[in-house]
């Protein structure tokens, strides 16, 4: 219908402006009633909602008298006269929006109560989340409704009188009014501690309680206006460090002081995890409350909540702790490790019970000795161990930053230590009843700092982290005085946890032990710890993080054998890492991308989370080199060996280091070395063709020699080396044309001493490794001839080897195809038999045939292999 027939009933269209004008909140409340499945909006859009009807209708109204003084509308019945009379005479009720904010709170209440007669605790939850954002509308306007503390009181009434039904009522509650009963008791237990005082003098004595919110009413006492200057003077005191102020919602000023501590805590940690946090903003407000604190157990509380927010800046697995947050948590640390020492009856343990009560801190009641306060000192240490590590992987090693970000360990070891001192002091009560495992994580993470170091680094970290600890504090496990060195601490930590841990922890213990004595030049007990300890048997059933720590120590072992000059030991020690060419991923110390892999994010996610930070890692050149060298002292001889004499099996050392000799045997053209590998190369030919001091100048000229500790020494062991395989390797290849050959000759051409020539002589002709025999008198060494082959023996052997192995792989191909039948491999058994068909006997039509031992061959002939098989026979 349009608005001009719409305007001309003047009292209808008035009186239903004024309708909309004056809006009954009774009116609402009965049709939130019937619309159980309506979801409650918050009351400021209820509000919006309420004034654009309000302006709505007023315009409409408006508009309608505009239209009833002009057109048709005088014709219509009555005129504007009447419309005014009679609405004169109706009485008109305009509502303020505290009498509204009122209105909606009893509704509320009301339908609460409806809703718990019918034990609906779904929608009781729901009207009860309505009526808190109702009631902390008000607050901000002014004080606490007394309406709400009675309907929280009521509520909660209801509630532990239908949970003491459900106790003796075998018929259960559905689950939604489960769920709903359940977050009501959560949501009033919570908002008891923040109104405790109203609800106590409710309980006291409720007409009292709500008669006095009319009397406050009443007696408002006008408040004395502060001058110009009181009003700055106040506002700045409220003001922080960078002139400004923390404001919360409706505009007040956040205030901390000594008693809203654990209020603010609380918050902070209920509000932790959820989207939209603003956690800088959290640690800023906790700063705050540390520095107002002024109680050990108030300060406790704030640190370790504090901490605990530093590392939630981390939570990421790709990014690190800032490093600002991560030196304010460690100062925080040992803060917390200062205050737990000078106040000893405060503690914190991992078991111990949280306290509920904000208003009141926990005080020592008779019998007990301690404060307990909840949280694990272990796990934060280990946190702040991990986010260095973190850090450190994201930086690149060759900046000046990571040297920075390096020196940070220093003060986490500290930090390390203090917490193991720490723990001992908890582990000497024996009511405490202190788990081993946390003592066993954190000399653990000790540990784990110190086995890849040198012994003097070793040794000023702990002289550094001896010097803030008080006189009076000792350590049962590393007492201050009683550790000389490096390795009497190394023993003192590992022998701790062999006693007092089982598993992986026991398993690292060993294999850093292992690490550390290998890096020291203790060959012959690590390798002796190694054998004895038998993880080569049971690595691969540990984590990833434990075999990689295996790894890097078999590598040290055969570095440290290789020092020692112990060629053959350090190649087959390194065999295993070196020859399988993942020398970067068995280290992790780097990612290898292969060729045809499929690598999914998440596996190279965690590939490079276990990566080790640059200075921990084992120089992959130098272990090339030294696997490369080892590699040709023990092969070139062995070339020679087999050249000589092709009767002697085959046997390969190493695969990759001759599969790199071929290949650069195959190369036209040999320019001068450039790398590692070409140098290894040149000097492995050098060597072979007998030109032994070419082989030791091409050894001398790497460069990552200096790498290594005493240099000159490693050198001069490796020309002693060289000689000594070149003289075998010259024995092995020459043997053939000599009769007889002076030691004096021999010790001329490679440089030796006579007793040493005549000792590796002698130990060849016993290992039968040469066929002469070694004559003192003279001192020569004469050769046996007719037991090495010729030139055409040593092919003659080789090709009836092939065909030998030829007529296995033809027999196993009979084989296969006949099934195993019986006689398929007898090639005598038809000589005497006729040709043609054999003598077997038939049984009848399509029967099998039986009898004959001989198989048919072609014209009634075997076949005998003519000279070759008479040859391979023979």
């Amino acid at each position: 219908m349009s608005r001009f027939f719409r305007g001309g009933d003047d009292s209808s269209s008035e009186s239903s402006s004024d309708e909309d004008y004056d809006i009954d909140q009774s009116d609402q409340s009965d049709q939130e009633e019937k619309d159980k499945d309506v979801k409650d909006s918050d009351s400021e859009e209820e509000e919006s909602e309420e004034e654009s009807d309000a302006d709505e209708s007023e315009e409409e109204s408006s508009d309608e008298e505009g239209v009833k003084k002009t057109g048709a509308s005088r014709f219509l019945r009555g005129d504007s006269s009447e419309s005014e009379d009679s609405d004169e005479d109706q009485p008109k009720t305009v509502k303020s929006a505290k009498d509204k904010r009122f209105a909606e709170l009893e509704a509320t209440i009301d339908a609460i109560t409806k809703k718990q007669k019918i034990n609906d605790w779904g929608a009781v939850s729901n009207e009860f989340d309505k009526l808190n954002r109702q009631a902390v509308k008000m607050t901000e306007r002014g004080q606490v409704p007394k309406l709400y503390i009675k309907a929280i009181v009521e509520l909660e009434d209801a509630m532990n009188e239908t949970i003491s039904k459900q106790k003796v009522t075998p018929k259960k509650m559905n689950a939604i009014s489960a769920r709903g009963l359940n977050a009501v008791k959560q949501k009033i237990k919570k908002l008891k501690q923040d109104h405790q005082a109203e609800v106590d003098s409710y309980r006291e004595s409720p007409l009292d309680f709500l008669a006095s919110d009319e009397e406050e009413e009443e007696l408002v006492v006008p408040k004395p206006k502060k001058t110009k200057a009181e009003a700055y003077t106040a506002q700045v005191e409220q003001q922080d460090d960078e002139g400004f102020e923390t404001v919360i919602k409706g505009g007040r000023t956040l205030q901390f002081t000594p008693e809203s501590i654990f209020k603010h805590l609380r918050t902070i940690l209920e509000s932790r995890g959820k989207k939209n946090t603003d956690r800088l903003e959290q640690i800023r407000i906790m700063e705050k409350l540390h520095a107002v604190a002024n109680t050990p157990y108030q300060t406790i509380r704030v640190l370790l909540t504090l901490v605990s927010a530093r590392f939630d800046l981390g939570t990421g697995a790709s990014t690190s702790m800032p490093l600002e947050q991560w030196k304010a948590a460690e100062k925080e640390l040992s803060t917390l490790f200062e205050v737990l020492e000078q106040n000893p009856d405060h503690i914190v343990l991992e078991n111990a019970e949280e306290w509920d009560d904000d208003e009141k801190p926990p005080t020592l009641q008779p019998g007990e000795k301690y404060i307990k306060i909840p949280g694990s000192v272990v796990s934060y240490v280990e946190r702040l161990d991990d986010e260095l590590t973190r850090s450190l992987q994201h930086i690149d090693p060759h900046t000046s930053e990571y040297i920075e970000r390096l020196t940070d360990e220093g003060a986490l070891y500290n930090v390390i230590f203090r917490g193991l001192l720490y723990y001992e002091t908890l582990g000497k009560d024996t009511s405490l009843q202190i788990p081993q495992d946390s003592l066993n994580r954190i000399v653990m993470r000790r540990l784990e700092h110190v086995y890849f170091k040198p012994a003097q680094v070793v040794k000023i970290l702990e002289e550094n982290a001896w010097k803030p600890v008080p006189a009076s504090v000792e350590s049962v496990i590393t007492p201050r005085d009683s550790i000389a060195d490096a390795t009497q601490l190394l023993n003192v930590l590992c022998n701790y946890l062999f006693i007092n841990s089982e598993g992986i922890i026991r398993a690292r213990a060993m294999l850093c032990q292992i690490y550390f004595l290998a890096l020291h030049d203790e060959y012959y007990k690590a390798r002796d710890m190694m054998l004895m300890s038998h993880l080569q048997e049971t690595i691969n059933s540990f984590d990833v993080q434990t075999q990689i720590l295996y790894n890097r120590t078999l590598v040290q072992v055969g570095l440290c054998a290789f020092r020692k000059g112990l060629v053959y030991d350090a190649q087959n020690t390194l065999q295993e890492i070196c020859g399988s060419g993942r020398q970067k991923e068995l280290l992790a110390q780097g990612v290898m991308i292969q060729r045809y892999a499929q690598v999914s994010p998440e596996q190279e996610r965690l590939e490079k989370q276990r990566q080790l930070p640059f200075h921990m890692h084992i120089n992959l050149e130098l272990l090339e080199c030294v696997y490369l060298t080892c590699s040709m002292l023990l092969e070139i001889p062995l070339l020679a060996q087999t050249g000589s004499s092709p009767d002697i099996k085959k046997r390969v050392i190493s695969k990759t280091y001759r599969r790199m000799l071929e290949y650069h045997e195959r190369q036209i053209f040999t320019g001068p070395p450039e790398n590692t590998r070409d140098h290894v190369m040149q000097a492995s030919r050098a060597l072979a063709a007998g030109e032994w001091k070419k082989a030791i100048n091409f050894i001398h000229s790497i460069k990552i020699w200096d790498l290594m500790p005493n240099t000159d020494e490693i050198k001069s062991m490796l020309s002693k080396q060289i000689q000594e395989e070149g003289l075998r390797t010259y024995l092995f290849t020459y043997a053939p044309f000599y009769d007889t050959l002076a030691v004096s000759t021999l010790s001329s051409m490679f440089e030796l001493d006579d007793r040493k020539v005549a000792s590796i002589v002698s130990k060849m002709i016993s290992h039968e490794e040469l066929a002469a025999a070694l004559d003192q008198v003279t001192s020569t060494v004469i050769f046996r001839k007719g037991v090495e082959l010729s030139r055409l023996q040593s092919l003659a052997l080789t090709l009836s080897d092939k065909a030998a192995a030829l007529i296995e792989t033809n027999e196993r191909t009979l084989e296969q195809r006949t099934q195993g039948t019986a006689n398929a491999f007898d090639r005598r058994g038809g000589q005497n038999q006729r040709g043609g068909r054999g003598g077997g006997q038939k049984t009848g039509r399509g029967g099998a045939r039986t009898g004959g031992t001989g198989q048919r061959q072609a014209g009634g002939t075997q076949f005998t292999g003519g000279v070759l098989g008479g040859a391979v026979r023979g």
